[in-house]
């Protein structure tokens, strides 16, 4: 009896997991500017307490934290607005240069008497498609940044509560169990994205100095795009170079290209590699394996917002099942396993 009904619950667990997830889908589009505007307000909390802390007043110190927001936010848009209609105008022209420089590789490579099959290569290498996704891709950043308002006015008044939430946790919680995950919560969070934030700011800073040297167009947007790219583990630092890489195609042949991969390539390598690894530390606590998968889970979930915030939501997570003696064995399978050994 006692085993049917254990079974009989985690039934029932797995088929409420189903039904959140299904609802979370539903509403990813409420769900994800609340999510944006989280991560943040934890960004900007230490600006907030700063300016708190030096004797301003909070409605003051909020002022300041969201004209900075808005700052930001607004140059991005401006930005990236500009150069993706200008991009989208010129698109048919990059279309049929790339197809002229690959029509070009194709002959220089059967004069060395080595055979492609040109109906193969085109098919695989469709221009106007690859270029449709780059386009596609910065649309959807223009479409995030379009929800500004909303997020903007969400993280003012979050770091108005984040003033008494430690209070109102304490007078709540007389154990004090949920302020303390809270905080373990909070602090790893904020850990990771401050120094992700950091480090995808030098990335950006790099690109743009790259691309500028290689002349490549639209070269503030590409760095930019590899800003925010540089949160998505894995694979987003590949995809940021892709939009360069082919426009060093169409201006300058594959030659330049091929160069301008070298030295995106050679950017990931000294950032993601070595410096970013060193500045993190093992604090996060992800296995390799979870951190590709929760790439893939959170994309699926909440789209490209959901990528973005795959490692925060997923130590979110990894916090919440380890506080539970029932669920601690998944924190244990999302973790690195460091300290079995």
């Amino acid at each position: 009896m006692r085993y049917e009904h254990r079974t009989s619950e985690v039934f029932i667990v797995m088929a409420a997991i189903i039904v959140i997830l299904a609802g979370v889908k539903a509403a990813a589009g409420i769900v994800e500017p609340f999510l944006l505007s989280i991560f943040i307000a934890i960004i900007f909390s230490p600006f907030f307490g700063w300016l708190n802390n030096k004797g301003l007043p909070s409605a003051f110190s909020l002022f300041l934290v969201i004209i900075f927001i808005i700052g930001i936010i607004g140059l991005m848009g401006i930005l990236i607005g500009s150069s993706v209609n200008d991009f989208s105008s010129n698109l048919a022209y990059y279309e049929e240069r790339l197809h002229e420089q690959a029509q070009s590789a194709l002959i220089v490579l059967n004069s060395y008497g080595i055979e492609v099959p040109k109906e193969e290569i085109a098919a695989i290498f469709d221009t106007n498609r690859l270029l449709k996704v780059v386009s596609g891709g910065l649309k959807s950043l223009g479409g995030m940044l379009a929800n500004g308002f909303v997020i903007i006015l969400t993280v003012a008044f979050m770091l108005l509560e984040s003033i008494h939430l430690t209070q109102k946790i304490n007078e709540a919680d007389s154990k004090k169990n949920t302020l303390a995950q809270l905080n373990a919560i909070i602090n790893k969070i904020k850990k990771y994205m401050l120094i992700k934030t950091y480090i995808s700011i030098f990335t950006g800073v790099l690109v743009w100095i790259v691309l500028v040297l290689f002349q490549i167009d639209y070269a503030v947007l590409w760095a930019i795009f590899a800003f925010f790219l540089n949160y998505i583990p894995n694979i987003g630092s590949l995809i940021a170079a892709v939009p360069p890489v082919l426009l060093g195609v169409v201006q300058f042949g594959f030659i330049p290209a091929i160069e301008i991969a070298i030295a995106y390539i050679i950017i990931n390598i000294v950032v993601g590699s070595i410096i970013e690894p060193k500045v993190m530390g093992s604090g996060l606590g992800l296995s390799t394996l979870i951190v590709f998968l929760s790439l893939i889970f959170w994309g699926w979930l909440l789209g490209p917002v959901g990528m973005l915030l795959s490692i925060p939501l997923t130590i979110m997570a990894k916090i919440i099942f380890d506080s539970k003696a029932d669920t601690r064995w998944i924190a244990i399978m999302l973790g690195t396993g460091e300290k079995l050994k």
